[in-house]
């Protein structure tokens, strides 16, 4: 782009007010104090330290929850993320001071929703926004896994390739087979929708079954486990809750065909990682597709030393469109609430 052209968007850029509250102009004195636990896109950024007193670690770095308590101590909201555990004994000392807390995630596992009523504390949290490109990442998931994408990308980069070799890295091809999709929520009906592109064939199982004209040609399981054992493909969508905490264990994990291959971008904790690992050696399972592991950052180390494994840093909402989108909401929902206005989405 021509530097005059940069210059004249830059400069109209900020003539443009940000899509902020402007909470310190609406009854506050002062800026609202926020707690912030991460840092965030160039335009939510720009939003906090427009209309907000941060308090947050420089260089990324991670609250323990004693430092988090003691950075709420006289704050009026927190921003907080997936790798905060708000547990019963946080919210049993958090400042009173303390009237919101959002979250920058459709998941509230990590929050004790019952301790923050107790404490009349509002949740908000970001539903819907992600779906898109948590789809996306659970399709490019099912194609390294099932096409040994790891494996080739070691290929190229020790400089093994034979080309007249044609049984390299033979995968397993998507066209014409079954897609289990546990889970058919907003998510697992966007990756059935993608998933029918590659000619795959959708059955599903969901605490309720879908009227026809969300469903489409997707097949409703009642039972979880026939819908494992007719799976060659498994694709993990459902919320993590005390039913679905490791359900994927060593007895799930059998029903399914031999060399299946399994993929999640929901939540690590409803897979028992020491029956998949197992399952992976043994052939029972031919391949995964992980973005999301339980207790990340760290890993299960089994993983890592196998082939394989398609694993992903948990980036399944990682475009630049859906992280905007999600802080932007996280952040109406905590002004809202210090302004006494009905926020767009509190956790209820």
């Amino acid at each position: 782009m021509h530097v005059a052209c940069q210059k004249a968007m830059a400069s109209r850029r900020t003539l443009q007010p940000l899509n902020g509250t402007g909470l310190a102009r609406r009854g506050f004195m002062h800026k609202p104090v926020l707690v912030v636990t991460a840092y965030f896109v160039d335009a939510v950024d720009a939003r906090l330290k427009q209309d907000f007193e941060l308090r947050r670690k420089k260089n990324g770095a991670h609250f323990t929850q004693e430092e988090l308590l003691s950075a709420a101590d006289g704050a009026d909201a927190m921003l907080v993320t997936p790798a905060d555990r708000l547990d019963p004994a946080f919210f049993n000392r958090v400042a009173v001071s303390v009237k919101v807390i959002a979250t920058h995630s459709v998941g509230i596992d990590h929050i004790d929703l019952r301790a923050a009523a107790a404490r009349k504390i509002a949740i908000g949290y970001v539903p819907g926004i992600s779906t898109d490109a948590v789809a996306d990442i659970t399709l490019l998931l099912l194609l390294g896994a099932s096409r040994r994408a790891y494996e080739a990308l070691q290929v190229v980069h020790s400089g093994n390739w034979n080309p007249l070799d044609l049984t390299l890295l033979l995968g397993w091809q998507l066209t014409g087979k079954i897609l289990g999709i546990y889970g058919m929520g907003r998510i697992g009906q966007a990756v059935a929708q993608r998933a029918r592109g590659f000619g795959m064939k959708i059955h599903y199982h969901d605490p309720h079954r879908l009227p026809r004209e969300i469903k489409g040609d997707g097949i409703f399981l009642d039972n979880l486990y026939d819908l494992l054992r007719i799976s060659p493909f498994l694709s993990i969508n459902a919320p993590e809750t005390k039913q679905t905490h490791h359900f994927l264990d060593a007895k799930a994990i059998a029903c399914l065909p031999r060399g299946a291959i399994v993929v999640n971008a929901a939540r690590g904790g409803m897979v028992v990682d020491e029956d998949l690992i197992a399952a992976l050696k043994s052939g029972q399972v031919a391949a995964v597709g992980l973005d999301t592991y339980e207790g990340e950052p760290k890993l299960n180390p089994g993983y890592l030393t196998l082939k394989n494994t398609f694993l992903l840093p948990h980036i399944g909402a990682a475009t630049v469109e859906t992280r905007t989108a999600m802080g932007m909401l996280a952040l109406d929902n905590i002004a809202a609430v210090l302004a006494g206005r009905p926020a767009p989405s509190l956790v209820t």
